[in-house]
């Protein structure tokens, strides 16, 4: 009988902690089989449980005194926060007290957590935050969306081929459509970043179809779409403010009683979009080229967000994404050498 996964929770981070994270670790111990240990404040975790009447018999916690606030700076996780629970959740996954890790917490502290702690993957020059963003049509990974504000062109492939790779395994996307986020479908568009990228993706191991406009994504566009942290942050926050202006014209829509009676007929429909825009459904944007699986968790997630990136971490060991990833970067090392041989 296979051993069960072990899944590490930041049971402080994000804006709802601890006691959704708690509930979606209590329903990811029952629905999907993993054995599940919280790192935080114990006293304040089970006090948190006996308040709201929650059985934890099913979870492990490993004690941890400090909270990182999201407001502090993400290298302070290293020194002045090492006992805190992100942290100390980190260094369990280093020292292979769990499979995976999952937190809310603040981005850049577990940015800084993963690579200093966790460590790389050997390789990879950067860590990039890769979220999968619903579409007119299947979902598209926008990586990077936060981790690095510059990158290099070499480190941008890396992204597609890490994202790629993600696509493939988890999502099930047959050869994934990888593009490169710009300001028009021409080669020479962009910035010298983006037109030396555009070259290297051309001999990468990764289907890569172009450019793509930003407008190009919610239309289902590409599988994978590459660009910088600060570049895909505004992607991602753009697409965020985008659902929310589509809800609160959806809710002026169907208001009065007009309005309503007429929702009824439309109800199942609206309610079939508003789960394939709602971020708890994805659960979370894994941290590409951390050694170790580490999965970052929306800051405002509830229970059910917690729950799905717990699940999230599960298929990533599953399905072997890491050594997917490692297969596709030794590629690009053996055509890199192949080409300096014959130049």
């Amino acid at each position: 009988m296979a051993e069960k996964i072990r899944v590490i929770v930041d049971a402080f981070g994000g804006d709802n902690a601890p006691l959704e994270v708690i509930k979606g670790a209590i329903r990811a111990v029952d629905e999907l089989g993993v054995d599940i240990t919280l790192v935080g404040d114990e006293e304040k975790v089970r006090k948190c449980a006996a308040d709201n009447q929650l059985d934890i018999s099913g979870v492990a916690i490993h004690h941890a005194p400090l909270v990182m606030a999201v407001e502090t700076e993400p290298t302070k996780i290293l020194k002045e926060y090492s006992e805190s629970s992100m942290a100390v959740g980190l260094r369990m996954l280093h020292d292979g007290e769990g499979d995976a890790f999952v937190s809310a917490g603040s981005t850049g502290a577990l940015t800084v957590g993963a690579t200093f702690i966790v460590k790389r993957m050997k390789g990879i020059k950067r860590c990039a935050i890769g979220m999968v963003l619903p579409t007119t049509k299947e979902p598209c990974m926008v990586l990077d969306i936060g981790a690095n504000s510059e990158c290099r062109p070499d480190m941008l492939v890396q992204f597609a081929v890490m994202g790629s790779a993600y696509m493939n395994k988890l999502q099930g996307v047959e050869n994934p459509r990888t593009a490169l986020i710009n300001i028009g479908a021409e080669p020479t568009k962009g910035r010298d970043q983006e037109v030396e990228t555009y070259k290297l993706l051309g001999n990468a191991p990764v289907n890569f179809i172009g450019n793509i406009e930003a407008r190009e994504i919610p239309l289902g566009g590409a599988d994978v779409a590459v660009t910088d942290g600060f570049s895909g942050n505004l992607v991602l926050k753009t697409y965020e403010g985008m659902g929310k202006l589509i809800s609160a014209y959806l809710k002026d829509m169907f208001g009065g009683v007009t309005g309503k009676i007429a929702g009824l007929f439309v109800l199942k429909r609206i309610n079939a979009m508003r789960k394939k825009l709602d971020y708890s459904e994805y659960g979370g944007a894994p941290l590409l080229g951390a050694a170790k699986p580490v999965i970052k968790a929306h800051g405002s997630s509830n229970a059910n967000a917690f729950f799905n990136a717990i699940r999230q971490a599960k298929l990533y060991i599953e399905n072997n994404v890491i050594t997917e990833i490692a297969t596709a970067l030794e590629e690009i090392k053996a055509r890199s050498s192949e080409e300096n041989n014959n130049g």
